[in-house]
């Protein structure tokens, strides 16, 4: 795959904006665990090579085992190495990143407020929404793994 454009050469203003998102991200209070399942999850499902990797390096930095990532994908049925709080994160990362499917049903919203506060649900959903935004920038640019 030939790498295409680099949006941070051409347009570093959009990428100045991607990376305020992120020093947001750093300053919330859900757990960094927390953070790299999500950015796992959501690279997962929407094949990026790039950020499933550099996630999943960043996660077994931060003490992620790697039993644990390499069941991300069937977390559903893997579900006694997750907790309740990290199901519930996971599904919530599911349903954003696949919005058009039904959005995040009520099932699994009310999941979330019985775990989190509402200031902590919306940390998780920011967290969902800029994993996104990457891994579209990192598709559709052939963002290539660095050995």
């Amino acid at each position: 795959m030939d790498k295409r454009i680099s949006i941070n050469t051409l347009a570093p203003q959009a990428y100045k904006a991607m990376y305020a998102l992120e020093g947001y991200l750093a300053q919330t209070s859900i757990s960094k665990t927390l953070k790299e399942l999500i950015k796992i999850r959501a690279s997962q499902i929407n094949n990026c090579a790039f950020c499933i990797d550099m996630h999943s390096k960043d996660a077994l930095k931060n003490g992620e085992s790697a039993r644990r990532i390499f069941l991300i994908s069937a977390w559903r049925e893997a579900t006694k190495f997750f907790s309740s709080e990290e199901q519930t994160v996971l599904e919530m990362t599911e349903e954003i990143t696949l919005i058009s499917a039904h959005g995040l049903s009520e099932e699994t919203y009310n999941k979330a407020r019985a775990h989190f506060t509402e200031l902590q649900i919306a940390e998780i959903i920011m967290a969902v929404v800029t994993i996104n935004a990457w891994n579209r920038i990192a598709v559709s640019t052939h963002l290539q793994i660095e050995d």
